[in-house]
């Protein structure tokens, strides 16, 4: 029996305060009833004895205080899921908009759902291919692992989260792969670009997405990441499939999260973000992963932009504590014409070594990194040292490791956003571009190695 009740006493921002409600719980969902008949949704955020406080993910524009039903209907908010969810897209909380038809569930799923028991992880261990140079080559992506994209204002993150979720794939026979893609508080232009993008590649039919709008309520925004990761869980471990999840941009999400916490009032901490924003994030980031004994694996990329370019920004700052890595855009490569502007230097991937080498890449993937840093971060002094002295000033070795540099960035970092390479591609464009060095300059990739692979119209 659903208990109603017309005790709306107030209302403000994206929050109702309902009295005389009995055995209310948090995280429960409730309907209201307006007085126009049309009905909205809301979530229970706090329970004070018999006061309840509802935040509404429609809004609460126009809804008349005294002319209001509000029905709590005993569950927390659940996402109905079966494989048809594939090929599908939804808006924030879940619902199709795609003209297609619902879903009827096999099963539904609490989207609060909790972060792996860090005892039942299995460790990641296995490559996936984006088709992306500078991750596959230097920073490489492991099933289970939390990597995610720090970006800025005016970079093209959108450019390279579409490039991910359309060419990323797990290598093997029989490996069932799919993406979830999360888009949070962008703008309809951009939803556009990404559902019109997996849609003419093909890539939609393994993909699921989730859109919420910049327009769309503050309120929403905080549980579309939530139904990403719902909607990952079933795929990847009651069905088996290896998924990645793009959440795209997790700065939006956190703007949502202190809206919501200056409307009830919390004391707030870092730049006016509340002070369990960490929790929050860790919340969301853990539950990634793999688990013992299943066969499926949930790997992370979330994507979000860093405030004036600040990596010490709360969002970004927080992230780096909780995820395995970092890939960094380059405003100077930007400019630079370099896409995807990725800063190879200060961007890591903390699991590289266990997805790499003989029968996951490729034996000469270690040594192959390790010489391309070197020799890229020697170029990159050699460029600072001709800017400031003149390349004339440069010796014969800066100049050749700053020519190294300059092809570095042309070939291998600029691909351009549809050009998907194999491993084996990227591993044989780092040896095309060591190729200028002499074997004894090479020192940290075996000699062994360099016998095999080095090209043979090297000069």
């Amino acid at each position: 029996m659903l208990k109603e009740y017309k005790t709306v006493t107030e209302i403000y921002g994206p929050l109702m305060l309902v009295e005389g409600v009995e055995d209310a719980k948090y995280g429960h969902i409730v309907d209201i009833e307006i007085a126009d008949g049309s009905i909205r949704h809301g979530q229970i955020l706090q329970v004070e004895n018999d006061k309840v406080l509802v935040q509404i993910f429609e809004g609460t524009e126009g809804i008349n205080v005294n002319k209001s039903t509000v029905r709590f209907l005993g569950k927390p908010m659940e996402l109905a899921l079966s494989p048809d969810i594939l090929g599908r897209v939804f808006n924030g909380i879940g619902i199709p908009n795609d003209n297609g038809p619902d879903i009827i569930a096999k099963k539904k799923m609490n989207i609060n759902g909790s972060p792996i028991n860090p005892y039942a992880r299995d460790f990641p261990n296995e490559f996936i291919q984006t088709g992306i140079s500078t991750i596959d080559g230097l920073n490489p992506l492991v099933r289970g692992q939390k990597l995610p994209i720090f970006s800025g204002a005016g970079l093209p993150h959108d450019d390279i989260a579409a490039q991910l979720a359309r060419q990323a794939t797990v290598l093997g026979k029989g490996e069932a792969f799919a993406v979830v893609f999360a888009a949070m508080g962008i703008t309809f232009e951009a939803a556009q670009f990404f559902i019109n993008d997996l849609t003419e590649t093909g890539a939609i039919e393994r993909a699921v997405m989730f859109i919420n709008l910049a327009n769309d309520p503050a309120i929403e925004r905080i549980a579309t990441p939530r139904m990403a990761l719902t909607a990952a869980e079933y795929l990847a471990f009651e069905e088996d499939m290896h998924v990645l999840v793009v959440l795209n941009d997790m700065t939006n999400y956190c703007e949502a999260l202190r809206e919501i916490s200056a409307a009830r009032k919390e004391v707030p901490g870092r730049r006016g973000y509340p002070g369990y924003l960490y929790t929050d994030l860790a919340t969301l980031y853990e539950r990634a992963g793999r688990i013992k004994g299943k066969k499926g694996s949930i790997t992370m990329v979330p994507v979000l932009t860093m405030p004036e370019d600040d990596k010490t920004h709360p969002v970004p700052d927080l992230t780096g504590y909780i995820t395995e890595g970092q890939i960094i855009m380059s405003r100077p490569l930007h400019r630079k014409a370099v896409s995807p502007p990725v800063d190879v230097l200060p961007s890591l991937s903390r699991l590289k070594d266990k997805g790499i080498g003989e029968g996951k890449t490729r034996e000469d993937h270690a040594d192959m990194y390790n010489q391309l840093y070197a020799a890229y971060a020697r170029g990159k002094e050699a460029q600072e040292l001709a800017t400031i002295l003149g390349e004339a000033a440069l010796s014969a070795e800066d100049q050749k490791y700053m020519s190294f540099a300059n092809e570095f960035e042309a070939k291998y970092i600029s691909q351009g956003y549809y050009e998907n390479r194999t491993v084996e591609q990227t591993l044989d464009l780092g040896w095309q571009l060591l190729s200028v060095f002499e074997d004894n300059e090479l020192k940290r990739i075996d000699e062994e190695l360099i016998a095999k692979y080095m090209p043979k119209f090297r000069k």
